[in-house]
């Protein structure tokens, strides 16, 4: 390779910076496809025909190195999010298992009536007038009885007693 030939390619080199920079948009990708394209133009140059300028050759090896890599990503999807995509937190489910037996414990405690209810309402996701009908109540009843047994379960859940408001009967002074 003679000495002006490496010169021009050398003089390039801010031009595929900038063209690389609008490829990807991203400073640390566009200079692998600088550092590819002048690697690729290095070995390559016996390949050169010398009919038109460098530069425009260069470019020529810049896109094509380009669309190179498109295509590799879209046959390795699994690869094409690298590092950008940022990581989704992700929360410990050490305590999962724990926290499914304590809730099946609590919700065995409750009173079968609320039971059925929170069942169908909240894992079946029943509407109250569908649940209505399948436990053959008015729909007050089973909003009652869901309102019931979601408070004892939060107070179960909690560590605490249900109230002693809620519970005490009533009764009759005279």
């Amino acid at each position: 390779m003679r000495e002006q030939d490496e010169a021009a390619i050398v003089a390039c080199i801010p031009s595929l910076r900038r063209y690389a920079r609008g490829l990807v948009s991203d400073a640390t990708r566009a200079d692998d496809l600088v550092q590819d394209t002048l690697e690729r133009a290095w070995s390559r140059f016996s390949l050169w025909q010398r009919r038109g300028e460098i530069r425009a050759w260069m470019f020529g090896i810049m896109h094509n190195q380009f669309i190179d890599g498109v295509r590799a990503r879209r046959s390795r999807p699994e690869d094409s999010a690298g590092d950008d995509v940022p990581e989704i937190p992700q929360r410990a489910s050490q305590s999962d298992g724990i926290e499914v037996r304590d809730l099946d414990r609590v919700l065995q405690r409750l009173p079968v009536e609320q039971r059925e209810v929170l069942l169908l309402v909240a894992v079946e996701e029943m509407s109250y007038a569908e649940a209505a009908i399948a436990l053959g109540v008015p729909i007050g009843t089973v909003m009652s009885r869901l309102a019931r047994g979601r408070e004892k379960l939060r107070q179960e859940l909690q560590g605490r007693e249900p109230s002693a408001h809620v519970a005490a009967p009533l009764r009759r002074i005279k």
